[in-house]
């Protein structure tokens, strides 16, 4: 949770009350056990609880431990009466992305709420019966009091529930047109943009003010732009989650993830005191040379003291001096080497220079991960000599559009003297048309496209100088649910990542540091490698084993953070993109969720020439590209 010091007058920009937790988890069993307390204290007095509900992946860990506190502890749903916030139009209730379905496999078929008590807005409605259905709805909340706790996410434009941008303060229950970016980030859970619906009926601005108390949740650095407009902007209809401001109860809930861009966070020397130390001053110092567009070695004392940072003079200084320290740990994060120079002296390099060669374990949450966010390094390694393995950690066989499998099969099919093998592009041609809009795939496509996928990673692999027997396709079983739900990691998962990691031994480890992909894919896998790695930290070969986070297309790290930065020559970038090109499933049109503009490598190009500039502008060598890394201790 926030420190001690976070009350201190930090929070002076913040236009409503916010709460910092450690991650998502945390976060979510203390809204829980809120909701939890006012249940129990209404239960005891014969009073019912009136709870409005959100849907998405946000709330998910809520309705676990709400679950988890049903069934272990007794707590008891049967004076509670829910309004859902929102639901998709049209859209049938059994439908997978219906958010009837989604209540009741998250939270109301494992607790004893009756069926009567439960309100989810009905997207089967006749067009002309929407109106009066909506002004029924409204009626209902007040009949039963008024909503007690109303829980929401934020979208990326803002929204609250479906309010998109335009929403007025006024506005209640209503059908609306949902905005271009909600739908693209709605694409992957409807297996394509072109299947979400283009309305939705949803709770106004106005009817969720009335609230009695409202928590927000927010999770992941996706949501750290919008969180910041929302907390310490102003007030606009463009951004429908800026109303909350004037409500006298709502309290916003955030991971670390989410709070980054907040001023307390991201540059809290404007807002009070600071304890600097290396890290710190290292993130203001370079970030006063990017906002004043001048080298480090250039900034000065009235810099310094015109922005915030006297104390760093005061204390550390002078400018001169402080500028020689930043400009030298930041020189010292570059390196040609990933792997460690061998026969130099790495006092002041990022990667030991022994072993050498060391055994490379790069960590892919998709089949393509690995060359999109650290392709140059990965060949690096390789053409160094190091012996280099790639875990592909899940099929990622949800991006591979069926039209692309059909073409597959087509090959299969005209190519093969097996009369079964012959049949296949028949046979997938008719899974592909029994198939209902966003449905899932028949067993054998999924197969298909878990071998297109296989086939791709291997020729990018072979490629950028990887060996066949050093890829491995996990197939985490916790993806492969055949839709953008996920399943929970389980212990089969664990147990395919401790088993390569003992069998390996390795002195390096790359896995994506990636958290604001918008399936939490990365996140899950990462904490699959995190949880993992702990259980070894005691073994001598994880005593001397450095573990290195790469990002992708979702998010770049702050200079600040980079730990290791690889420079690439623009052929090594070319040569990248190529490996890139490889897997030809994902390449001419964007892929999942919807809301990339353009190819996964325009944007792998655009982040790596983005990050040897902001170097350049620090006053460092001028490179073409650079990807960065930041290290994670096993030990802390």
């Amino acid at each position: 949770m926030e420190s001690k010091f976070d009350h201190l007058g930090l929070k002076i920009f913040e236009k409503v009350e916010t709460v910092i937790y450690h991650d998502a988890a945390e976060a979510s069993v203390v809204v829980a056990s809120e909701i939890a307390s006012l249940i129990r204290a209404r239960n005891q007095i014969g009073q019912n609880t009136v709870l409005g509900l959100a849907t998405g992946s946000t709330p998910v860990k809520v309705y676990r431990e709400l679950v988890r506190l049903h069934k272990e502890e007794g707590l008891s749903f049967r004076r509670v009466i829910t309004f859902n916030l929102d639901e998709y139009y049209p859209m049938q209730p059994e439908e997978l992305q219906s958010y009837v379905r989604f209540m009741d496999e998250y939270l109301f078929d494992h607790i004893d709420i009756p069926k009567k008590n439960i309100h989810i807005p009905d997207g089967t409605l006749k067009r002309e019966e929407v109106y009066e259905y909506c002004m029924q709805y409204e009626q209902k909340i007040e009949e039963a009091g008024g909503l007690d706790i109303q829980l929401l996410g934020i979208g990326r434009t803002g929204h609250v529930g479906f309010n998109e941008p335009g929403s007025l303060k006024k506005t209640r229950t209503r059908l609306i047109t949902l905005d271009e970016l909600t739908r693209a980030d709605a694409a992957a859970a409807f297996f394509g943009e072109e299947q979400v619906p283009r309305r939705a009926i949803t709770m106004g601005v106005g009817t969720i003010l009335k609230s009695k108390k409202i928590y927000l949740m927010a999770w992941g650095e996706a949501k750290a732009d919008i969180i910041k407009k929302t907390v310490e902007g102003e007030i606009t209809d463009q951004i429908p989650a800026t109303f909350l401001q004037e409500h006298d109860n709502t309290l916003f809930v955030l991971d670390e993830a989410a709070s980054s861009e907040l001023t307390r966070r991201k540059t809290p020397w404007l807002v009070g005191p600071v304890n600097w130390d290396d890290k710190k001053i290292r993130k203001a110092v370079t970030w006063l040379s990017l906002l004043l567009e001048k080298p480090v070695l250039k900034l000065t004392d009235k810099d310094y003291n015109h922005n915030g940072m006297s104390d760093i003079v005061t204390d550390h200084g002078p400018a001169y001096n402080v500028n020689i320290r930043v400009f030298n740990q930041l020189q010292h994060t570059i390196t040609g080497w990933p792997g460690g120079k061998p026969n130099a002296d790495d006092t002041n390099r990022p990667e030991r220079a022994h072993p050498f060669p060391k055994r490379v374990l790069i960590f892919s949450p998709h089949p393509d991960d690995d060359v999109i966010s650290m392709g140059g390094t990965l060949m690096r390694l390789a053409d160094h000599g190091h012996e280099v393995h790639i875990a592909y950690q899940t099929s990622g066989n949800l991006s591979v559009y069926d039209d692309e499998a059909l073409r597959y099969a087509d090959v299969i099919s005209l190519q093969s003297e097996d009369p079964e093998q012959q049949k296949l592009f028949d046979v997938l041609t008719g899974d592909v048309k029994e198939k209902e809009p966003g449905g899932i795939d028949s067993d054998l496509m999924l197969r298909i496209k878990t071998n297109i996928r296989q086939a791709e990673a291997r020729a990018a692999c072979r490629y950028s100088g990887v060996i066949d027997e050093n890829i491995h396709f996990l197939k985490m079983p916790f993806y492969e649910t055949g839709r953008a739900k996920k399943n929970d990691l389980g212990k089969a998962d664990y147990k395919l990542i401790e088993t390569l990691i003992k069998d390996i031994k390795p002195h390096q480890i790359y896995a994506s540091g990636d958290l604001s992909d918008p399936h939490g894919t990365h996140r899950i896998c990462w904490d699959a490698i995190r949880k993992t790695l702990y259980k070894f930290k005691n073994d001598n070969w994880a005593k001397q084993c450095n573990v290195w986070l790469y990002r992708g297309v979702w998010q770049d790290w702050d200079v600040s953070d980079i730990d290791m930065a690889v420079p690439l020559s623009p052929d090594e970038r070319l040569k990248k993109r190529r490996a890139i090109f490889k897997h030809a499933s994902q390449k001419d049109q964007p892929k999942f969720p919807g809301s990339m503009s353009r190819e996964f490598w325009m944007i792998a190009d655009e982040r790596t020439i983005q990050t040897a500039k902001v170097y350049d502008t620090l006053g460092l060598a001028e490179y073409d590209s650079i990807e960065g890394f930041t290290k994670w201790e096993i030990q802390s």
